[in-house]
């Protein structure tokens, strides 16, 4: 049995601008991400610093813009002068934040020359755990003044004779979570984080700063820490910070493919706790988001389980979710919720991006294959260009555990004014049928179809390994037409679909 989802897509109705940032990914000190992830000197393709460059090379495929680092939770323990200077005569430091040891061999600077080659630009956090005030002001110091300065001409003396000129930065990580290194109450680090921001825009006044908005929307804490927060310090930030990761529940696959519902509604509800603080304050800037750490994360797997004991080990594997077919529909259906939103999500960080809950993995010294998840992500960042449209979607709907009734169709669609392409980014959450994506393009008259893709496989928990990563992945959607100003397109079930139209001007 085959039903029908209709939208309609017209260039009138533009939500906000495509923003590169929207596809940025994360980079922390934990698990294998860093150490025999992005740096692995052992590696048979490893630069001359250390770099993976298979790794380098799917990134860039990857189309990935920003990358946050180093942290996450890791940031709140972490003295950033370690790693710098000579590499042999920096400190091995114990990160309590994942039971390891991080021997600082990869510091700021070697993430400068990472950024640089991967052709991403730096998101830099700072550590406003344990550290404060005048800690980041070294760091900013060191990092985008141009010299004459303590700090600036130990970057010098280090090899780079150039600023990082790094834009956007963190002001600490998820710092209403329990387990986070010191951890605040609302009122406190709303007041540490206006003083941190004040003081980094008396030296550099052109960065952009995003506050910590509370740990998850299931938080105790979320939406009274967004609003006291940025009561302290609205004036001097830019961005709030949303985080949220999602998993199937045993037996719920329904729930899990509607993750996007509750991501709908967690952007909605942190950019009214934003909006009511500048009406409050009569303020005439809006405060956007960064949703700076989403993904699929299984977080109950023994593979989330940090070391314990006298076992403080360097890279050791944590976080290593093998992911798949269901997952890479949830992937993408979160980035169709992040499109949508793009009028105030301004900036977003896939966590992570490589071996850690990631879309790249690789073996130590060894191979490098892409994850299911990779694929989504990939085709969004290089098709999603122009203007992001509001489509209006009718759907067949069904019933889930933990959302209620909701469309079995979730979609958006790009247009791209110089070019005249138009692209289709939907998924069908149905476990068993296929549906008929029916879609008005009168707004678009004479387009036709350039390309079709669909990812799906009939065993939706079928998963890649270093052997096969290519049996999943998307391919040649033949259904997909054009005739009479409509587009139709038939969806498999459990399906991540792409269409790419062309010809209108």
């Amino acid at each position: 049995m085959t039903s029908k989802a209709s939208l309609a897509v017209d260039p009138a109705f533009v939500v906000g601008p495509v923003r590169r940032r929207t596809f940025g990914s994360f980079v922390e000190h934990l698990g294998r991400c860093v150490y025999t992830g992005i740096y692995d000197p052992e590696a048979p393709t490893a630069d001359e610093d250390g770099f993976r460059s298979d790794v380098i090379d799917m990134t860039r495929e990857l189309g990935i813009s920003t990358v946050r680092y180093p942290g996450g939770n890791f940031v709140s323990g972490y003295r950033w002068e370690d790693g710098i200077g000579p590499v042999d005569e920096r400190p091995t430091r114990l990160d309590l934040a994942w039971h390891s040891s991080d021997p600082n061999k990869v510091g700021v600077d070697e993430f400068m020359k990472w950024s640089k080659k991967s052709g991403t630009e730096p998101m830099m956090a700072v550590n406003l755990g344990t550290r404060g005030v005048q800690e980041a002001l070294d760091l900013l110091e060191y990092c985008n003044i141009k010299g004459g300065t303590y700090w600036s001409d130990k970057r010098r003396e280090n090899g780079a004779e150039e600023p990082h000129d790094i834009r956007m930065w963190c002001l600490g990580n998820e710092m209403d979570g329990p387990w986070q290194i010191g951890a605040m109450t609302a009122d406190e680090y709303g007041r540490l984080a206006a003083r941190t921001a004040s003081a980094m825009r008396m030296m550099d006044p052109d960065i952009e700063l995003v506050a910590c908005g509370s740990s998850a929307s299931m938080m105790p804490t979320f939406g009274e820490w967004e609003r006291t927060v940025l009561n302290h310090c609205y004036e001097h930030v830019d961005y709030i910070s949303a985080h949220a990761y999602y998993f199937e529940d045993e037996g719920d696959l329904g729930s899990f493919l509607a993750s996007a519902v509750d991501m709908d509604h967690f952007v909605e509800s942190v950019v009214a706790a934003a909006d009511q603080v500048r009406a409050a304050k009569k303020g005439t800037k809006r405060i956007n988001i960064s949703f700076d750490e989403w993904n699929v994360w299984y977080q109950q797997r023994a593979e989330s389980k940090p070391p314990t004991g006298d076992d403080w080990p360097v890279g050791p594997v944590l976080l290593e979710d093998r992911y798949n077919v269901a997952d890479a529909v949830v992937v993408g259906n979160l980035l169709i919720s992040l499109l949508r939103h793009t009028d105030r999500v301004h900036a977003a960080s896939l966590a992570q991006l490589v071996n850690v809950i990631a879309p790249i993995m690789t073996e130590p010294g060894g191979r490098s294959w892409r994850q299911t998840t990779f694929h989504p992500f990939a085709q969004a960042s290089q098709l999603a260009k122009g203007d992001v449209l509001r489509v209006a979607i009718e759907s067949p709907t069904y019933e889930t555990k933990k959302f209620g009734e909701v469309p079995v169709v979730d979609a958006v669609a790009t247009y791209d004014a110089e070019s005249g392409e138009v692209v289709v980014f939907a998924v069908n959450r149905s476990l068993t049928e296929d549906v008929t994506l029916d879609v008005d393009l009168r707004g678009v008259a004479g387009v036709e179809v350039l390309e079709a893709t669909s990812l799906s496989h009939p065993d939706h928990t079928w998963s890649a390994t270093a052997d096969d990563d290519t049996t999943v992945a998307p391919v040649a959607n033949a259904s997909a037409s054009v005739a009479d100003g409509r587009l139709t397109a038939a969806m498999p079930p459990v399906s991540w679909n792409v269409i790419r139209l062309g010809g209108a001007r």
